[in-house]
C-alpha cells in the first residue's frame, strides 16, 4: 500500500493546545499512523459525511481520505463528548 501524505488543518493546532502534553503525544502518534494505514482497525466512517473517525483514548480524530490524491486531511481533534458538535 502506498504511503499517504498527511495534511492537518490549522484549526487542529488549536484543538491540540487544549489537550494535556501527554495526550498530545499519543494523538500525534495516532495521526502519524494514518499515513501508513488511513483505515486502521477501529476506524469508522461517519454517517452522512465523507469523514472518518478514529479513537485515541477519550479523544477522537476526525479526518477525510482523498484516495485519488493519496492524502489524509485531519479536520478536528477533541474530547469524545465535544468533537462532533459543529462539524
Amino acid at each position: 500500500m502506498a504511503r499517504y501524505e498527511l495534511s492537518i488543518k490549522a484549526s487542529v493546532a488549536k484543538d491540540l493546545r487544549s489537550l494535556p502534553a501527554r495526550d498530545v503525544r499519543l494523538v500525534l502518534g495516532r495521526i502519524e499512523g494514518l499515513a501508513e494505514d488511513p483505515r486502521p482497525a477501529g476506524c469508522e466512517k461517519l454517517s452522512g459525511q465523507e469523514r472518518y473517525r478514529v479513537r485515541q483514548g477519550i479523544y477522537r480524530i476526525l479526518y477525510e481520505i482523498r484516495d485519488h490524491e493519496l492524502i489524509v486531511v485531519v479536520v478536528k481533534v477533541g474530547h469524545r463528548r465535544d468533537v462532533y458538535k459543529n462539524g
